[in-house]
């Protein structure tokens, strides 16, 4: 029997029992569907939490200490491959107090290499990089948190934590010159020295809302002028007077774990952004598995009506079984006739599955954010990019696979059983 004659044989007994066909085949897709929805949530959670990760910090970043306390070699991180810039920030356990005409600031103040910032791919909401010493760079925040004295008294009298902010400098800072002094944390003034710092740069906006960003970047060749003025004004030597941390920034993604597994081979303590997706993804792994698993229980349920299906078709078609092998159809050709039925059913069920699955997948990203975002009350909740539901192509190839592969087991033994009736008990059946 040729390939073209076995389709129009199953497409034919199909056609005469269509309303129990059409109900196996619903049952096969609502496991598959429900198989590659759950699934979904999974992959969604992941995809939305691995953006939230990217978008939180320099993805090239490698922080890097050293276990004993000692300074670290960075002519020896300089010959690692990859490393495209180390940043050497340094902060003050001291205030830094900026003035702009009446408006005031108390402020953390960071010495860093700006040459190494630009390298790093510092981003900038306005103005560039500054290139001499009395050039600064300030936080996306600092213009806001720049207010006079009545607008500092009127915030800190406001009770309401959903108000308005008061005050701030309303106009851009590029250009702006402010005047700079330091205060220690144990005195109630700010030493008499002065400096005056031109703003040319506003770093970009932090991607974590409740971030406030008011540092100020000045360079790192200020570092000596002000530990002497410290010294100058307290009369003592503190050598914990500077905190500093050093940032690793490869050359692209790729390269960060490369460069982190060579930097702990040096012995350093290292950290970077690679290790945290790596953790992420080993634990939303195994969470996926058990959807999946899950997931695959309902196909195995929809399996037993496929099973009672082909069991009665096979019961309904003995006569017609012993007719094939009375003109000579093999065992393997009825088996065959049987599971290309049962498949038939999987992989229309699986076919219809994976439509609805997508389109339950896009109204769910649509309509969950806004219900999620009523029930709340928090209308700015509908505007954040999460992800509900995401369908890759490997859950929709992994979930065809289980769910044909169920329907064809489960065909597979009234299958054989169709090739063991007897031909001279089958043609004695009546009609």
């Amino acid at each position: 029997m040729l390939f073209k004659d076995q389709v129009d044989f199953v497409s034919q007994h199909i056609k005469k029992n269509k309303l129990r066909v059409f109900m196996t085949v619903l049952a096969a897709t609502m496991g598959c569907a429900f198989l590659i929805v759950l699934a979904s949530i999974g992959f969604g959670i992941q995809d939305t939490m691995r953006k939230e990760i990217l978008e939180d910090q320099a993805i090239t970043e490698v922080e890097v200490y050293t276990n004993n306390g000692e300074a670290l070699d960075i002519s020896q991180i300089r010959t690692v491959e990859h490393v495209n810039a180390i940043v050497h920030r340094t902060s003050m356990d001291i205030m830094a107090v900026s003035q702009l005409g009446e408006r005031s600031l108390e402020g953390n103040m960071l010495l860093t290499n700006f040459a190494e910032e630009e390298k790093s791919n510092l981003q900038l909401s306005e103005g560039r990089m500054p290139t001499k010493e009395n050039e600064i760079v300030v936080g996306y925040q600092f213009a806001e948190n720049l207010l006079t004295d009545a607008e500092r008294k009127e915030m800190e009298q406001s009770t309401e934590e959903d108000a308005e902010p008061i005050g701030g400098y309303k106009e851009s800072l590029i250009g702006k010159t402010i005047s700079m002094s330091m205060q220690s944390y144990e005195m109630d003034e700010a030493f008499p020295e002065k400096w005056d710092f031109t703003i040319v740069g506003v770093t970009e906006k932090p991607a974590r809302d409740w971030f406030v960003d008011t540092n100020m970047l000045v360079d790192e060749s200020w570092k000596d002028k002000f530990q002497e003025v410290y010294e100058a004004n307290t009369g003592n030597e503190n050598p914990d007077l500077f905190y500093s941390s050093t940032k690793i920034y490869t050359s692209s993604l790729e390269h960060v774990k490369s460069v982190t597994e060579e930097l702990k081979e040096m012995g350093y303590s290292v950290y970077s952004v690679s290790e945290q997706l790596e953790q992420l993804d080993v634990f939303f792994m195994a969470f996926k598995i058990g959807l999946i698993f899950v997931g695959t229980i309902a196909v195995l349920i929809a399996s037993i009506g496929i099973f009672n299906t082909m069991t009665m078709a096979v019961t309904e078609r003995t006569r017609e079984i012993g007719v094939m092998k009375a003109i000579g159809a093999s065992p393997k050709l009825i088996q065959r006739l049987f599971l290309m039925e049962s498949a038939w059913i999987g992989i229309i069920g699986t076919v219809l599955a994976v439509i609805i699955s997508y389109a339950v997948s896009f109204l769910a990203n649509w309509i969950l954010p806004m219900v999620v975002g009523a029930a709340l009350g928090e209308d700015e909740f509908q505007d954040l990019s999460m992800t509900f539901s995401l369908i890759p192509w490997q859950l929709v190839v992994i979930a065809s696979v289980i769910s044909i592969s169920v329907a064809m087991i489960s065909g597979w033994r009234p299958a054989r059983k169709a090739t063991k009736i007897d031909v001279i008990q089958a043609l004695r059946q009546e009609l």
